[in-house]
């Protein structure tokens, strides 16, 4: 999902971005109907006392429980809070179609950032899904996961940059083939110019998954209690996270997994929020299209879609990022929801229109396809995650593994000089990143929380 953006926005909007947060609520993240599970309340105590711990994550959506997944997995100690409950927002909105290909092309990135920081960026999501998989598989997670192909589609007949794309993603070594029209029409019976297919990708229950992850982390002695976090103070070394109740929770480290909801320490200006609209129609599994591969299209405001275990289709898009308001969202969906059954049907004219549940989100995308993640200017041991895009999953595993580096003081094969991402330098009003606590690093290809 992708929202159209250039600096002169990104920087118009910015304070509009950062005042927002403090009204944000779980609930208007998304509209309240999606396909997901719905996930059983469950009794989460409260934080009543102040009290000192080794690591805290703010945030219970697939970022956070990802985050503790990681950490308790190397033996950490983790305290989870969220003021709401665990996997009700953006996570309950995603259509977990879990990629490895960013929202910019390798040959934009590469324009941007040259090839070899391009194609680092390109292995290193590969590298997260495959980690990811691989998770799930370990654990037996119940999530719904399945191994799929992605089906990259050209949108008109001009099919030069798509093999310009296939030929350099050969270069960097990424698994792609390209498909001309007559391929394509055999092998799936998309009528599109042409295509790239790339393995290994995936789909899954979001909300399954983060709370597996959860409940994993929990078996493990991490801890989840019901808090909301209105104040950050780190001038002492340790973190002081201040609460709405008064009490204190005091940590080594502290990882803010809150997303498009973060708060006013954060204040970036190379990010935008924007909304996305998808809908699923009622179950056809005789419809479907080949190995019920992942689809997205080859241009800016693009489509995707996926298919379910139960024989849904999921088709979304029409982003827009002047419809942020919860109520305009939402209440754009039925003009939202008849043009991408319209889209749907010239996609794939065998679907039957017939939609179950439509809905929207809010996400963050950034100026140029990568995520945020790294240290807050200013606040020592305090490490934020969000600027997703479109690869939501893919990102917050990644980030898991780059924070959790930094807090076991691990060589992170993803830091980058400070110099090496002009693009996004130009596109901020001040490059903060440099007055973290570790200076002139970048985390994939990304200043630390600029």
């Amino acid at each position: 999902m992708e929202a159209v953006v250039t600096p002169e926005i990104l920087l118009g909007r910015s304070q509009i971005f950062i005042e927002r947060h403090h009204q944000v609520d779980q609930k208007d993240l998304r509209s309240p109907k999606t396909p997901w599970a719905a996930a059983p309340m469950i009794q989460i105590e409260p934080v009543l006392d102040s009290f000192k711990c080794e690591t805290l994550i703010i945030g219970a959506g697939i970022t956070g429980a990802l985050l503790a997944e990681r950490l308790t997995r190397h033996g950490g100690s983790v305290v989870i809070i969220d003021r709401e409950q665990p996997s009700q927002g953006s996570t309950h909105a995603s259509t977990a179609m879990v990629l490895w290909e960013i929202d910019r092309p390798l040959l934009e990135l590469t324009e941007h950032y040259g090839f070899e920081r391009a194609a680092r960026c390109y292995r290193a999501s590969l590298g997260a899904v495959r980690g990811l998989i691989a998770l799930v598989a370990s654990h037996q997670l119940q999530c719904q996961m399945r191994q799929r192909l992605s089906l990259y589609l050209a949108t008109d007949e001009a099919i030069t940059p798509l093999h310009d794309e296939f030929l350099l993603r050969r270069r960097a070594e990424l698994p792609a083939s390209f498909l001309d029209y007559s391929d394509l029409l055999k092998r799936f019976a998309f009528t599109r110019a042409g295509a790239l297919l790339s393995p290994i990708a995936a789909d899954a229950d979001p909300v399954q998954l983060a709370e597996g992850l959860l409940a994993l982390s929990l078996q493990r002695g991490a801890r989840l209690f019901h808090a909301n976090a209105t104040s950050f103070d780190s001038a002492r070394g340790a973190v002081g996270v201040g609460l709405d109740n008064g009490a204190v929770i005091e940590a080594h480290h502290a990882i803010l997994a809150t997303g498009y909801v973060a708060p006013d320490i954060i204040k970036s200006r190379i990010q935008q929020s924007s909304s996305s609209w998808a809908i699923a129609t009622k179950p056809q599994p005789e419809n479907l299209w080949s190995d019920g591969a992942l689809i997205w299209e080859a241009c800016k405001a693009y489509h995707y879609a996926r298919t379910t275990a139960d024989g849904r289709i999921i088709f979304g898009g029409e982003d827009d990022a002047t419809l942020i308001d919860p109520a305009a969202r939402d209440a754009a969906i039925p003009e939202k929801t008849s043009q991408l059954r319209h889209h749907l049907k010239a996609l794939w004219p065998k679907a039957n229109g017939d939609v179950e549940f439509s809905w929207a989100g809010t996400f963050d995308t950034t100026v140029d396809g990568l995520p945020l993640i790294g240290a807050v200017p200013g606040y020592r041991n305090i490490y934020a995650a969000y600027g997703y895009g479109g690869n939501g999953i893919t990102f917050s595993y990644l980030a898991a593994h780059l924070i959790a580096e930094f807090i076991e003081g691990s060589t992170c094969s993803m830091i980058l000089p400070s110099t090496a991402m002009p693009y996004r330098r130009r596109a901020a009003a001040f490059v903060p990143g440099d007055a973290g606590d570790r200076p002139g690093s970048l985390l994939f290809g990304t200043h630390p929380q600029e």
